[in-house]
């Protein structure tokens, strides 16, 4: 695929920009994360959608959030050690009932699923879930032939 090619979902000239998912890493102690959404919302960003993976002495807080740039430069100014991943955010329109239908379409294409998890709220309403797979391009493709709307950073930026 040309990069160059309007409709490239590497590149999203004509849909917009991948949504970018953001893994904090945080000691597990008693507010570390609330400091965390202190943060993002002193700097009036949303959380969106989050999963936490807690063990012993870390927490892995993945976040979907309305402005990843700001969010970004945040943590690296404040030495808050993160990642962050382009996912694929796929709306439900009808809700759960629409979860294995969408699940079933990227089995069907062969396509492995890394994790998943729900978005908090969307601005239209609707569910949305947000899933990390082998490839975010072929994921994209095969999810959007299946007539399933596949949203971009743009579409859940507040």
């Amino acid at each position: 695929m040309d990069h160059d090619e309007p409709n490239d979902v590497r590149t999203g000239t004509a849909q917009g920009s991948p949504v970018r998912q953001i893994a904090v890493f945080l000691p597990n102690r008693p507010g570390a994360f609330v400091s965390i959404l202190d943060l993002m919302r002193s700097n009036h960003v949303v959380v969106l959608g989050l999963s936490v993976q807690d063990s012993i002495d870390n927490t892995v807080v993945r976040l979907i959030v309305s402005d990843p740039d700001t969010v970004e430069t945040l943590f690296i100014e404040k030495g808050i050690p993160f990642n962050s991943t382009e996912l694929v955010v796929v709306e439900l329109r009808e809700g759960g009932e629409q979860m294995p239908d969408c699940l079933r379409t990227l089995l069907n294409a062969e396509t492995n699923i890394h994790f998943i998890y729900p978005l908090l709220s969307q601005p239209t309403g609707s569910s949305a879930l947000a899933l990390c797979v082998e490839d975010n391009d072929f994921g994209h493709s095969i999810l959007s032939k299946a007539g399933y709307k596949v949203l971009r950073q743009e579409d859940l930026s507040r």
